[in-house]
């Protein structure tokens, strides 16, 4: 009886190293968020270094996409498909955070006043949509509470280099854009409307949607001639936030955006017209009334911060 109580002790011990091993191994895996029976799948992006941008020759190319900087990327994680209305929903539903109150911390969304959806789909993996970045720092924040571990939004560097992959080109699958059919929702093919994750091919490194479907919130804010500061030192670089609301730069292009707009170095600076018809005063700091377009994606740094650090990053971001 005290072998085998010995031997179960013993496989006990090799079946948590196992998973512990398998948890901190730099490879894909889900996160669960507790308390739901939600989950999304983070990939590793590894490090590396890429031409940040589009070199002048490319087609359709904006001048804010230059001048081309090869930029150092530290290697991180990276949400295969963009956040679900479903993932979203546990924080916009969960009770133990209160309700818009702005002296916590960690505060779920205000309702909306009316169904941003706009009949496009909500349950089942259609991505959220119409959230301020604020919303979406926030989200990340109630992770970070939820799971112990430190999600955030990609900076504009990671989100292009895990967009491309590898590639140089203006698409991640090459410079045709009669390909897009194959790879993302948009203009083309979308009918006006956003459709569920993970429908498209994905990219070399397992991600879907990046192009189409819903523009991606980054960390950055948004100027123009940024890549002109940039030099061969810069590693993992970002736009830190500042006192101006507008404009912060979103990626990806969405389910209304042309093929020249899906390119991967393209960018898109938010705009208060984004939020025009909120009716509310003050308007919601939450929602987009006439961004519908607008969605999120996480990353997660390989290497992760310490608790002051962690609280720093969402006091510059959230101011508080």
């Amino acid at each position: 009886m005290k072998r085998v109580v010995l031997l179960l002790f013993f496989s006990f011990l090799l079946i948590t190293a196992s998973s512990q091993n398998t948890a901190n191994t730099f490879s894909t895996y889900e996160q669960k968020i507790p308390g739901s029976n939600q989950a999304f799948t983070m990939k590793p992006i590894p490090a590396g270094s890429f031409l940040l941008g589009s070199p002048a020759t490319e087609k359709r190319r904006d001048a804010d996409e230059g001048p081309q900087k090869k930029i150092a990327i530290s290697a991180f994680w990276m949400s295969a498909h963009e956040v679900t209305r479903d993932a979203f929903d546990v924080f916009f539903k969960d009770e133990n955070t209160s309700a818009n109150d702005d002296v916590d911390a960690i505060t779920r969304p205000s309702p909306q006043y009316i169904d941003l959806s706009w009949g496009m789909g909500k349950e089942g993996g259609y991505p959220v949509n119409s959230m301020s970045q604020m919303a979406a720092l926030m989200y990340c924040r109630w992770l970070y509470h939820k799971t112990g571990l430190f999600y955030r939004l990609p900076t504009e560097a990671e989100w292009e280099y895990a967009c491309r992959a590898g590639s140089n080109t203006a698409f991640y699958f090459g410079n045709d854009s009669t390909q897009l059919d194959k790879y993302a929702w948009y203009a083309g093919n979308s009918e006006d409307r956003y459709h569920k994750t993970g429908e498209k091919l994905p990219n070399a490194w397992g991600l879907y949607d990046m192009l189409g479907n819903v523009m991606e919130w980054t960390l950055d804010h948004y100027e123009a001639n940024r890549y002109a500061s940039l030099t061969a030192a810069s590693k993992d670089p970002a736009m830190a936030p500042n006192k101006d609301k507008y404009p912060k730069t979103l990626r990806g292009g969405g389910f209304a955006s042309t093929a020249g707009e899906l390119r991967s170095a393209n960018r898109t600076a938010s705009d208060p017209d984004w939020n025009v018809r909120d009716p509310q005063i003050p308007q919601s700091k939450w929602w987009l009334t006439d961004a519908s377009w607008v969605g999120i994606r996480l990353v997660r740094p390989l290497k992760q911060p310490g608790t002051a650090e962690i609280n720093q990053f969402f006091k510059k971001y959230l101011g508080r």
